[in-house]
């Protein structure tokens, strides 16, 4: 064997009771699992690891992520790689680099450079899903990516490809495009598809045109994972509307970041729950994820309503320009509620804002919007929209409008997993990033006691693999993937917080992807051995 590690607590990923064991590891792969009161010698090794006080799990699978540029700038990562986090899911809220033509490339750089930066930075040398995963396969001259990596396609970016930033139902010519285009990226490897629908294009969609893209998805075994219509006024009415379109088109459902926000919803998760499990109970195929925190994160432009953002950022500038259009968007903001709010008139002082493109404007980052507007003397819209239009739309905020009950109880649900949303830009991201997983582990299950320490691991990384349908992932089993995660459960724990948000977690020593230390002894190590995760039979370029 390469690898014994000695004494572990296995938390195998079923929810089961942790049990001790020897588990081996060879060729990347669990070869024996030995329990303490197992017949026959104990398995021998190059290397030993002494885990006693330890517990040993499956890696962890983020579900809902937002590293589509940091893994191919970034070769340390530590952001996910300190957590535990093995694999992470990208293409999400809709807006991502693939599939593109150079046009659409860069008005999708430009509209999320808010998530990911402006990519200045990264050789876009791809225009396609398989060209996407290809280039994560050879990052770093051919030694890969930090952790594993699977995709969504994004419908606001096939949207943005086909029909542009119009909103208008799609002609018959570009609805059989944008199925071309998400036939091609499943095919070429992504497990699902991806929408935003709180942002611009990906909101113009009506509910037919993306049954029908949902149908093609489906046709795949793939999943559709929105951001739905609202998390404010009206949230209910946008799952039910999810639920029914999946349903309508034969396609699995994934929730993404599936919470109650704002006053209107407090207090109001069992009618979520009871909603998922009426069609749960009727065969419906669902799941969702969450952050273990209560803000949000997001860019300062998606406040905005959906008309001011059709024709892409430069018309949003032109619009923000012109004072009689600005003053039609202050008045959707502030009184009517936009649909870029989640219908609900907006609150300048739960608006922090996080991050700006522009260093010019740091001053701003840490204050909400009302604390800012205060020390200038003006009111908090002037101070919005002069910051949105000196930062060119690249602003990012946390959104305090949640509520911790709604958290918990989402988080109990049988078909709940594990996703940090994380965005890694700005001065002063939202500590979900950096802390979402052992938040889980050391706040909700030991502290709190919402999930016993077994059930949180079967969140956070057998579920999701049931999700992704990976065959050999989610479980501490002989012949799985030796993606493992050794971590103390007395001291396990988010290190980010509000104030320091990219502070490393406590209590995780080891994390392995296919069984090669990527963090040891709690620090990183020089291994790359993330991959690309490509959905059914599709293969990376030059594979055998």
């Amino acid at each position: 064997m390469d690898l014994v590690i000695r004494d572990a607590a296995v938390i195998d990923g079923t929810a089961a009771p942790s049990y001790r064991a020897d588990v081996a590891v060879t060729d990347g792969r669990v070869a024996e699992i030995h329990r303490e009161d197992s017949p026959g010698p104990r398995p021998t090794a190059a290397r030993t690891l002494d885990a006693d006080g330890l517990a040993l799990s499956p890696g962890f699978i983020d579900m809902h992520a937002h590293s589509d540029l940091a893994l191919l700038r970034d070769p340390d990562h530590s952001a996910k790689a300190a957590q535990g986090v093995t694999l992470e899911v990208l293409g999400q809220d809709g807006l991502s680099y693939a599939p593109v033509d150079d046009r659409t490339l860069a008005q999708v750089r430009r509209s999320i450079s808010g998530w990911n930066g402006d990519g200045d930075d990264i050789d876009f040398d791809w225009r396609t899903v398989g060209g996407y995963l290809d280039r994560l396969d050879r990052n770093f001259g051919g030694r890969g990516i930090a952790v594993n990596a699977a995709y969504l396609i994004p419908q606001g970016t096939v949207r943005m490809y086909a029909v542009g930033w119009d909103d208008r139902p799609a002609t018959d010519a570009e609805l059989a495009r944008m199925r071309q285009l998400v036939d091609q990226g499943m095919r070429e490897g992504a497990v699902g598809m991806s929408s935003g629908l709180t942002y611009t294009p990906g909101m113009y969609a009506d509910d037919a045109e993306l049954t029908e893209l949902c149908r093609v998805v489906a046709a795949h075994g793939g999943y559709y994972c929105p951001h739905h219509r609202s998390y404010g006024a009206g949230a209910l009415e946008a799952y039910e509307e999810m639920v029914r379109l999946t349903r309508t088109a034969g396609c699995a459902l994934h929730l993404a970041h599936a919470t109650m926000n704002f006053g209107v919803n407090e207090g109001r998760a069992p009618d979520l729950l009871a909603l998922l499990d009426d069609a749960l109970d009727a065969g419906a195929d669902i799941s969702l994820d969450t952050y273990p925190y209560t803000p949000g994160c997001t860019t300062l432009v998606a406040m905005l309503p959906s008309w001011a953002s059709e024709g892409g950022p430069e018309a949003v500038l032109a619009r923000l320009a012109d004072d009689a259009t600005a003053a039609r968007v202050r008045h959707d903001l502030e009184v009517t509620g936009s649909d870029g709010c989640h219908g609900v008139p907006i609150e300048w002082d739960t608006i922090e804002i996080s991050g700006v493109g522009a260093p010019a404007l740091a001053a701003y980052v840490g204050l909400t919007v009302a604390e800012s507007a205060h020390r200038r003397g003006e009111e908090p819209w002037v101070t919005a929209r002069r910051l949105l239009v000196a930062d060119r739309l690249g602003t990012t905020i946390l959104q305090h409008v949640g509520h911790e009950e709604n958290v918990r109880q989402i988080m109990r649900h049988r078909v709940h997993t594990g996703g940090s949303d994380g965005i890694l830009q700005g001065d002063k991201p939202h500590p979900r990033a950096y802390g979402t997983f052992p938040h889980y582990l050391g706040r909700y299950a030991r502290e709190l006691g919402v999930l016993s320490l077994e059930e949180c691991v079967a969140h956070l990384t057998s579920r999701p693999a049931a999700r992704l349908r990976l065959p050999d992932r989610g479980y501490v089993r002989e012949g799985y993937r030796a993606d493992l995660v050794l971590f103390d459960p007395a001291t396990v724990a988010a290190g980010s917080t509000f104030e320091e948000p990219r502070a490393l977690p406590a209590g995780i020593p080891h994390v392995l992807i296919d069984g090669r230390f990527v963090i040891e002894d709690g620090r990183r190590t020089q291994v790359l051995a993330g991959r690309s995760v490509r959905s059914g039979g599709a293969r990376a370029a030059g594979a055998r």
